[in-house]
């Protein structure tokens, strides 16, 4: 079911292909990856269409060689990306870890589904802690972006490359079973960001400059403190520069409903059965889940009565919310273990039950 990279036209298209195909079109030179379900029709498209422009393919023997590769290949200064899901992104959190310390480019594209463990194909939500906290050792952070719809899976991946080398920081496009594999009109777009100048730092060979290593390890306690104090300040420019969320009906809610990735659908539409009910309720759902919309948070828990975080796992972005509001208001969670998101006929209810 390859589609052919067509600009300024629209196409039904999965999730999965949207993802790929912004990929190719974002200029990446090297995929490697591994196939699990629900991601694999990803490296399915990118196995027949990098061989066809003359770019990078490997079909990896795990998902700790594909990450590896990733690093490898990013080192020298091109894009690259691999894609799995959940129990499988599990085996790469070392690799991210050294690529946070290594500042190295890497995308990753994560279609979550249901856990712990193996746990089945079904779409999930519970890798949100995975993703904004990382399973790897030490202090690091990866940028997250969370899209929602078919579209948002193809601008993000491109917004992921951006920021990726942008701030030399692995990047994971956060999806979900149910994103990779829905079916919506996309629109096809050109790389919209400016090309980031990698030559001071990549490796090519030294080619009559002073050689060049990249490496994570520092014997020296007082340097690996400068090195995280400087990693630190990147993170606090990310969040002061690329925290995006979008919210609706916010400046008379009484109620806020937190959402994010494939849920918010739902959410929107509770929103408006419920405003049809005469509740006032908004809706803020976070684009980026690091850096998270904790300001924004803050600004509106002056005026609403509760927040709401609605989550297809046992709640974990909650936390952050109630995090970033601090007490001033009460945050209570609607959530769904795994599978599709609760219907907005079911939010609604909840939500009656919770006021």
């Amino acid at each position: 079911m390859a589609v052919e990279t067509i600009t300024n036209k629209k196409v039904l298209m999965k999730g999965n292909y949207a993802i790929a195909n912004a990929a190719v079109m974002s200029g990446c030179q090297c995929y490697f990856g591994y196939p699990i379900t629900p991601q694999s029709e990803i490296g399915e498209f990118m196995s027949g269409k990098m061989q066809e422009l003359g770019r990078g393919y490997v079909s990896a023997e795990s998902e700790l060689a594909a990450i590896n590769m990733v690093m490898g290949a990013c080192s020298t200064g091109v894009k690259a990306m691999t894609s799995s899901s959940s129990c499988a992104v599990s085996l790469m959190q070392e690799a991210l870890s050294y690529a946070c310390s290594d500042e190295l480019p890497v995308v990753l594209v994560s279609v979550m589904r249901g856990g712990p463990g193996l746990g089945n194909i079904y779409p999930s939500q519970g890798d949100y802690i995975q993703s904004t906290r990382g399973g790897g050792n030490g202090d690091y952070r990866t940028l997250v972006l969370a899209p929602s719809t078919v579209q948002e899976c193809f601008d993000l991946t491109q917004k992921a490359f951006y920021l990726a080398h942008k701030y030399k920081n692995p990047t994971i496009l956060l999806a979900d079973g149910l994103l990779g594999q829905m079916m919506e009109p996309l629109e096809f777009k050109e790389y919209p960001y400016p090309e980031v100048d990698n030559s001071s730092w990549c490796l090519t060979g030294a080619k009559g400059r002073d050689g060049r290593i990249i490496r994570s390890y520092a014997p020296l306690a007082d340097n690996q403190c400068k090195f995280l104090d400087r990693l630190f300040a990147k993170y606090k420019l990310i969040e002061e520069n690329e925290t995006e969320w979008e919210e609706q009906n916010t400046k008379d809610a009484d109620i806020l409903l937190v959402s994010f990735g494939s849920t918010a659908r739902n959410v929107r539409t509770a929103a408006k059965i419920c405003r049809e009910k005469g509740l006032k309720v908004g809706t803020l759902r976070p684009i980026t889940l690091f850096p998270f919309p904790n300001k924004r948070l803050q600004e509106l828990a002056q005026s609403v009565k509760k927040i709401i975080s609605v989550e297809v796992n046992m709640g974990q972005m909650v936390d952050d919310i109630r995090l970033a509001v601090n007490g001033k208001v009460p945050v209570e969670l609607i959530n769904k273990g795994v599978g599709t998101p609760p219907s907005p006929e079911e939010i609604v209810s909840r939500i009656e039950e919770l006021i």
